[in-house]
């Protein structure tokens, strides 16, 4: 079934900003993504509305919710400390996301993928502006997930058993 999507007005989007903020809060972010979108179509260059249909996208992290979709909107986002730390907020919720599902080998993908994350996060340090320490933060929690879980190593490297000869 389709349905013609009715148009934001201009003069909407600080509120509807706002409404998105509290759906992603209430942990409702279908909705904050839906906000997003609406917002989007009307101000395709709006970057809080970028940021928080990334970070709604990366909520809902899942079989269903590739990380493909969180970069895509990353591509849109200006800055490059920006790039810098969503692209560290996508590989840390993909791990986080693959942790929850268990599947045989997630504990090594998400040990690749925090590590990512950390190189990520220690990326957007370096051009963070004065006085906003997230990449710090960001990188600490990651840091202390790894220190917590022993289990999140990498994969042992498999060495070729060497042919004897008889």
């Amino acid at each position: 079934m389709e349905f013609e999507l009715k148009l934001l007005s201009r003069s909407a989007i600080p509120d509807a900003l706002e409404k998105a903020q509290r759906y992603r809060l209430l942990n409702e972010p279908w909705q904050a993504e839906s906000i997003c979108l609406d917002i989007l179509r009307v101000e395709p260059a709006n970057q809080t509305a970028l940021i928080t249909l990334l970070l709604a996208i990366t909520d809902q992290f899942g079989p269903e919710i590739p990380a493909s979709r969180a970069r895509e909107v990353l591509r849109s986002i200006q800055g490059d400390y920006e790039k810098a730390y969503y692209t560290g907020i996508i590989c840390e919720r993909c791990a986080r996301a693959r942790l929850k599902q268990g599947v045989l080998g997630a504990n090594d993908i998400a040990y690749r993928e925090l590590n990512d994350a950390m190189h990520w996060y220690q990326e957007a340090e370096t051009r963070r502006p004065a006085g906003n320490d997230d990449a710090i933060l960001r990188w600490n929690t990651c840091a202390r997930t790894l220190m917590r879980h022993p289990e999140l190593r990498p994969k042992p490297e498999e060495r070729p058993e060497p042919v004897l000869d008889e």
